[in-house]
């Protein structure tokens, strides 16, 4: 069974200032969205199968089309993050099955590594709920400058049918960054933390 699509959104949020400073060059940060029917609202099943092999099929088209959004290359972006919201007639495992167990070979693949795990948030929800897609660095958890998020909306989704699923990669940290920690030059990237 492969995903049933209803709807793919990609948003783009580039920013060019902070607090009257330059961002140069602008912080950029992309995530797509797909809306898809959820094959299991409104009743229990114990085997979720399906739904993991849902999320290794979504991490690869939602990578490979956040990455085609920034316009660059998968290996050349920073950060990364998932997120996924059921609607009223599933429940939270549904999410989890799509998130967890595969979605991340198939991103690490497009985005050519990915040491760090990558940060998820879930929850059920209704139409036009806000997503917030938390951010790391994807080969090194410790670095501060990219402790980030993102939210994404979509005004119709996800219904009590559906599940709406996002990945999210940035071609940078935040926006002026100052808080110290692990920078980006000193990353080893072998254990996923450092």
């Amino acid at each position: 069974m492969g995903a049933n699509i209803r709807k793919i959104v990609t948003v783009v949020e580039e920013t060019y200032s902070e607090m009257g400073r330059a961002v140069t060059p602008p912080t950029r940060r992309a995530a797509a969205i797909a809306v898809i029917e959820n094959p299991f609202a409104g009743h229990y099943v114990e085997d979720l199968s399906p739904l993991i092999a849902i999320g290794e099929e979504l991490g690869e088209l939602l990578a490979k089309r956040a990455v085609a959004a920034l316009g660059i290359d998968g290996p050349k972006a920073h950060s990364y993050g998932k997120a996924a919201a059921v609607g009223e007639n599933g429940e939270l495992e549904h999410a989890a099955a799509i998130l967890h167990p595969k979605m991340g070979a198939p991103v690490r693949k497009v985005l050519g590594k990915g040491a760090a795990l990558i940060p998820s948030s879930k929850k059920r929800s209704g139409p036009g709920t806000t997503l917030d897609i938390p951010l790391g660095h994807k080969d090194a958890a410790f670095v501060r400058s990219h402790f980030d998020g993102m939210e994404v909306q979509i005004n119709d989704a996800p219904r009590a049918n559906e599940i709406m699923v996002a990945l999210a990669v940035t071609d940078s940290g935040r926006p002026l960054p100052r808080v110290g920690g692990l920078t980006v030059a000193e990353i080893k990237g072998e254990d996923g933390l450092r």
